[in-house]
């Protein structure tokens, strides 16, 4: 794996959810916070899920370790999670190019949400992060047809692939 690699994949990551955010756009704010009955009840808890999660492995690697998820609070609307992102997406990019090239292979120590001792690579932890995000976004899309709005354009990564030539 190499730091272009990672930018790439951030990339990814990063436009991918700019299309999940532009479908999520159009929710009421009931449709927004609706138990759906899936592994995090609503399109809300969801997409905080998705964003703390990104937000903690960025804390872990600035040798903080949080204790739990952002609360549900955090996340009033669509709109409050795009800026809240828009912040980290910045803070992940510029972590990444300062740990540079031979950087990427530093490993981290850190405490899981439980207090469990974790030791991670690097670009495994951000590997995991864009992983993470593409499994709930998926979640994220059925959620939408389950409340009758249009899925988001295609967030395959061939697509993103494609639509970088």
């Amino acid at each position: 794996m190499t730091i272009q690699d990672l930018r790439t994949l951030l990339d990814y990551h990063y436009w991918a959810r700019d299309r999940m955010l532009a479908a999520l756009m159009p929710l009421t704010p009931e449709e927004f916070a609706k138990e759906l009955g899936s592994s995090f009840t609503s399109v809300q808890d969801t997409l905080g899920h998705v964003y703390s999660a990104e937000w903690a492995w960025h804390q872990r690697w600035n040798g903080v370790s949080p204790t739990s998820q952002l609360p549900r609070e955090t996340f009033p609307n669509v709109a409050t999670v795009r800026d809240l992102w828009a912040k980290t997406e910045s803070d992940v990019r510029r972590f990444l190019e300062g740990l540079g090239e031979t950087g990427i292979e530093r490993t981290f120590e850190y405490k899981t949400l439980a207090g469990d001792l974790g030791s991670s690579v690097f670009w495994h932890m951000l590997q995991h992060v864009v992983n993470h995000g593409s499994y709930h976004r998926g979640q994220l899309t059925t959620m939408l047809r389950q409340l009758g709005h249009q899925a988001p354009e295609s967030m395959d990564l061939i697509r993103f692939y494609r639509t970088r030539k």
